[in-house]
């Protein structure tokens, strides 16, 4: 904030020393040239009595300067426009500025007159300073003064999302191993008698008695009556 506060009091300071240069500059009356300056509305007419009717040095002084004027423009109103569509902004403002001087001139001062050729050496002039210096500084102006409350939001987001997924983690996978023991227990269990039919084991029928109940050891081959009744038939 005080970075964004500084420049900008920097450029609406540097605007006002500018904006009385170029009052100095093309308001000052010229009654000496009262009868040479004629108005010009079509552009590059003024441009051609520079290289025809000027020496060179001459020319380059009086298209240089329109230039140079234009320049401040291209380093300061960047700060101030929106970023999108900076330039075609700046260019906008900067040729109804000029136009609204070269009418000025033409109206109400002495020795001067409008030429539409001035506005368009000011406008490029000021293409000039942007290009050359203007987007630069004004770009890195904008992404420092812009960028780090967005930087400073996001990373306070991301520690809550992983929060929130941690938990749902450990529940499916303690889920998942507390249901899959019992399906194990339950296979071990079948097997042995599985094995058992595979092998094709029978079991031995139960003596029974007279009554017919089950008499213990009765008829086994490992009791010991079974024994004694050998014993007697031999």
């Amino acid at each position: 904030m005080l970075l964004r506060v500084t420049v900008l009091t920097v450029v609406l300071l540097g605007l006002v020393a500018f904006s009385i240069l170029l009052a100095k500059v093309t308001l000052t009356p010229s009654p000496a040239s009262e009868d040479i300056v004629t108005s010009n509305l079509r552009p590059g007419r003024s441009l051609r009595q520079y290289a025809e009717d000027y020496t060179f040095l001459a020319a380059c002084k009086q298209a240089g300067g329109n230039v140079l004027l234009g320049v401040p423009f291209g380093l300061l109103l960047p700060f101030l426009v929106p970023r999108r569509l900076r330039m075609i902004s700046m260019t906008l403002l900067t040729a109804a500025v000029m136009v609204l001087v070269e009418l000025v001139q033409g109206a109400l001062v002495t020795g001067r007159a409008f030429d539409i050729d001035d506005v368009i050496l000011n406008t490029s002039g000021a293409l000039l300073g942007y290009f050359l210096l203007g987007r630069r500084i004004s770009h890195s102006y904008h992404a420092h003064a812009h960028t780090p409350r967005a930087e400073a939001v996001e990373p306070e987001a991301e520690p809550k999302a992983a929060e929130r997924k941690s938990p749902s983690r450990t529940k499916t996978k303690t889920g998942t191993t507390k249901a899959g023991t019992p399906a194990r227990g339950t296979t071990k269990a079948k097997e042995p008698v599985e094995t058992g039919a595979r092998t094709g084991s029978t079991r031995l029928p139960k003596a029974r008695g007279s009554s017919g109940r089950p008499t213990a050891g009765v008829g086994q081959p490992g009791s010991g009556r079974a024994l004694l009744d050998r014993l007697r038939r031999r």
